[in-house]
């Protein structure tokens, strides 16, 4: 074991109870008598490898951390959503439903990701952004601003999606393509390359745009 529950200090939360945590051993970059965050049970924190939950972040429901996560700030991870390998998330961050954060992806700020999207590789989900629905954010790719990725989209490579722009149904963003401003994207549509997608563009159905494309709203 590395951690034991503190005496004396749980809260409600949300109609749970959760209780702070106290590291008994050193691991990672955790030494003995720490003190973690809040946890519902011990099947919210592995016994096992360097992950951790720090500060007033929260863990609960079926919710899982394991491998060496991070979950840090003022994040909470709850629902069925699990958080494993290197990943981070922290700030105001949330995740839940059965989403999953894993590799070495960050998720902070107050980003949401939700329902049964994936963040993983190297991808990183920040700002206000959502990921939710089936959505994959993956590779070096990153969301962040006020934009949305949702429904069976992926976002990869080293694309970014940012402003207040949506990606959604079963759109494919991915190179180095860049979808931002009030910008839409859905259906089997594809941004690639090092294509740019902004202003109040839309790009639908079966269009592809990619090399070193612009399109921008109102052109």
């Amino acid at each position: 074991m590395k951690y034991k529950f503190v005496k004396d200090d749980a809260r409600s939360w949300k109609g749970r109870t959760i209780r702070r945590i106290v590291a008994i051993r050193d691991f990672g970059d955790v030494k003995e008598g720490d003190l973690g965050g809040y946890i519902e049970s011990e099947s919210n924190l592995s016994q096992e490898d360097t992950c951790w939950i720090y500060d007033e972040a929260r863990v609960y429901g079926d919710a899982r951390v394991c491998g060496d996560a991070r979950v840090y700030s003022d994040a909470k991870v709850c629902g069925r959503a699990e958080v494993r390998g290197n990943a981070k998330v922290y700030g105001d961050a949330e995740i839940y439903g059965r989403a999953e954060v894993y590799g070495n992806a960050e998720v902070y700020g107050r980003a949401e990701v939700y329902g049964d999207a994936k963040i993983y590789g190297r991808a990183e989900v920040y700002g206000d952004a959502k990921v939710y629905g089936r959505a994959e954010v993956c590779g070096d790719a990153e969301v962040y601003g006020d934009a949305e990725v949702y429904g069976d989209t992926e976002v990869y490579g080293h694309a970014k999606v940012y402003g207040d722009a949506e990606v959604y149904d079963d759109a494919k963003i991915y190179g180095r393509a860049e979808v931002y401003g009030d910008a839409k994207v859905y259906g089997p549509a594809k941004v690639y390359g090092d294509a740019e997608v902004y202003g109040d563009a839309k790009v639908c159905g079966g269009a592809e745009v990619h090399g070193e494309a612009i399109i921008r709203g109102g052109a």
